[in-house]
């Protein structure tokens, strides 16, 4: 299989990488986060510990690590319109927390809606240029207020 892009060449920005570090524990940055998101415009449908799984099933001894699923209800709407509904397989917008060392968390974030244009689910136009846009300056307005 031959990739449609290099994953080599790719700058974060192509991507909407965002990151940062909360000095505080893994609950408390988990809680901060989702209020963070929901002031900044999203919702959070859908959460879940993939470490309690992992740890539980497969005895994985997986440090703290948690997914917020955000969705702004606007934006995700005029997503699925612009790419025939395809973009809903990559929903909800993932912002991952885990424990790099007790009381030190990262978070992280990767667009969905640039990963879509990437892989050419979505299309390279004006309308979802704008939806790119609206995104960006939604987490970004999250990010500055993590």
């Amino acid at each position: 299989m031959t990739l449609p892009i290099d994953p080599r060449k790719l700058d974060p920005e192509d991507f909407g990488e965002a990151q940062a570090t909360l000095d505080m524990d893994h609950e408390a940055a988990i809680e901060h986060v989702r209020d963070v998101f929901t002031d900044a415009g999203f919702g959070i449908p859908v959460e879940f510990s993939p470490s309690e799984m992992l740890n539980e099933k497969v005895d994985a001894d997986r440090d703290p690590y948690y997914v917020l699923g955000a969705c702004n209800p606007e934006v995700a709407d005029r997503a699925l319109d612009a790419t025939d509904n395809k973009l809903g397989a990559l929903m909800p917008c993932n912002v991952v927390v885990w424990a790099e060392e007790p009381g030190r968390q990262r978070v992280y974030h990767v667009s969905i809606m640039r990963i879509a244009r990437l892989v050419g689910m979505a299309p390279d136009d004006d309308e979802m240029a704008d939806i790119v846009a609206t995104t960006g300056e939604l987490v970004d307005d999250a990010f500055e207020n993590l």
